[in-house]
């Protein structure tokens, strides 16, 4: 046997990434970049409250905002800090326990955030 292997047969045929390997419709390297994307000077907040899928508990969702992991990771633990309750981060939205719709619009507008819902 030769020390080259030879192609037998592929279908990825296309543009691979550099970064990750994984051809570049299905880059990992793309929702790394996405995380740390620049905040824009106007931010329009979503608030809604939901109760479907989480036994009935209420939970403030605050929508619309950048996807940015740092940004979000900071303004989660400032509206958490500022209601005294506890949230989290999920996928581009910051979940907050609990009816807080009026502290959260107060907080977001004093930062200059414009608050719709």
């Amino acid at each position: 046997m030769s020390d080259r292997g030879r192609l037998v047969y592929s279908t990825g045929l296309g543009s691979i990434c550099p970064g990750c390997g994984w051809p570049d419709k299905d880059c990992k390297c793309s929702s790394q970049r996405a995380a740390s994307d620049v905040i824009p000077k106007r931010i329009v907040a979503k608030l809604r409250m939901e109760k479907k899928g989480r036994g009935g508990k209420t939970v403030t969702v605050v929508d619309g905002l950048p996807n940015n992991a740092a940004f979000l990771k900071d303004l989660c633990a400032e509206l958490k800090r500022a209601c005294g309750t506890g949230g989290a981060v999920d996928e581009g939205l910051i979940e907050l326990q609990g009816d807080l719709r009026d502290r959260v619009r107060h907080v977001l507008a004093g930062k200059g955030f414009v608050v719709k819902g």
